[in-house]
């Protein structure tokens, strides 16, 4: 297996022994009623063998073109009334409701873009279902580009239960809901929509998103986020379920905010350092510096060597850490990582601001 996966009209390009004489035959060739040499006389784009019986309407030349149209398009919307939110260009916030936008570059084609979506549970209505106390939310995100052509778009809808007993406590804490979603490096419209479907209160945002492109010929870095859970995941949940990156859970504190008595992850992506010539390894290091805003003290400073990262690479190398912040005052901070690549001479200085309470 190659592991290259792209949409084609052509479905011998799959075929491996294409361009084999003699080998992986068509029946009618096998039979003598056709020739291998014949498949690249078509005039349809294939370099199919003649089936036995006929073509089939599937690959009618036409019906395939449509079908390839129809993969590039965005899913059909269910939410219908939301969708005419979106069109109608009105900006709603009467649903307090916050967003999140992070990207981790896979290829140079394509980057992982995760839309955090936050909601307070206090400014949900709860209704009295099935014995607990039950809130939805309908969520509509459309991608397209500044012309608004439509590019992609995801809709769910997000549940909060609680048990009747512990409903106060349950409208103390967030909803939140993720969604990933490949885009190729440009700039795009993200509408985001909300409802509540109990009380009816909606949240209509616009933003703009620039979604950077990898350069193979320099470091670069994925966002950096600040996130309250950050673990491992077993090998059946790898690439399932929300807050996932790669074998990883990690979810977004949004708005940055943690108590003392929390830990702080810090996760991040850092691409295409240069190799040792002889080791093949990336040489370089990794420096974590913590610093109380309005102040040049460093609180914190760590450095540690990329080569003694887990699974470090010189494609890639994934930066996961807790930091305890039960010794910070409260007040607002911020986090500077310096990645410092000996091979290319370079250096990456990706920074965060938080507050501890």
């Amino acid at each position: 297996m190659s592991g290259e996966y792209r949409m084609t009209s052509d479905p011998s390009e799959k075929d491996a022994l294409l361009y084999v004489p003699g080998a992986g035959l068509t029946m009618m060739e096998q039979m003598g009623m056709s020739d291998k040499t014949a498949r690249f006389n078509r005039t349809d784009g294939t370099h199919l063998g003649v089936p036995f019986g006929g073509e089939t309407q599937s690959m009618n030349e036409f019906n395939r073109i449509e079908q390839f149209a129809k993969l590039q398009k965005p899913p059909t919307i269910k939410f219908r009334d939301l969708e005419t939110v979106i069109m109608s260009r009105i900006s709603y916030n009467v649903l307090p409701m916050k967003v999140q936008v992070d990207f981790f570059p896979v290829t140079e084609a394509s980057v992982l873009t995760n839309i955090t979506i936050q909601f307070d549970n206090k400014d949900l209505q709860f209704q009295a279902k099935e014995g607990v106390q039950k809130a939805a939310v309908n969520i509509l995100g459309t991608m397209t580009s500044l012309t608004r052509r439509p590019v992609s778009n995801f809709e769910n809808t997000v549940e909060v239960i609680a048990p009747n007993e512990m409903l106060q406590e349950y409208a103390k804490n967030k909803s939140l809901y993720q969604k990933t979603v490949p885009l190729a490096p440009g700039t795009y419209r993200l509408n985001v929509i909300a409802k509540d479907v109990i009380g009816g209160n909606l949240s209509a945002q616009e933003f703009a998103i620039t979604v950077p492109r990898l350069d193979a010929d320099k470091a670069s870095t994925s966002s950096l986020v600040l996130a309250d859970q950050i673990g491992k995941l077993p090998t059946r949940s790898i690439g399932v379920g929300q807050f996932v990156i790669g074998d990883s859970k990690v979810r977004p504190r949004i708005g940055d905010v943690f108590k003392r008595d929390e830990k702080m992850g810090i996760y991040m992506k850092v691409y295409n350092l240069g190799a040792d010539e002889t080791t093949h390894q990336p040489d370089g290091q990794v420096e974590y510096v913590l610093s109380k805003n309005g102040s040049n003290e460093k609180i914190f400073d760590f450095t540690e060597e990329i080569s003694q990262l887990p699974n470090a690479s010189a494609s890639q190398v994934t930066i996961e850490r807790l930091l305890p912040l039960n010794n910070l005052a409260p007040g607002q901070y911020t986090i500077q990582l310096k990645i410092t690549d000996k091979n290319r001479k370079q250096v990456l200085t990706p920074s965060a601001q938080f507050t501890v309470i």
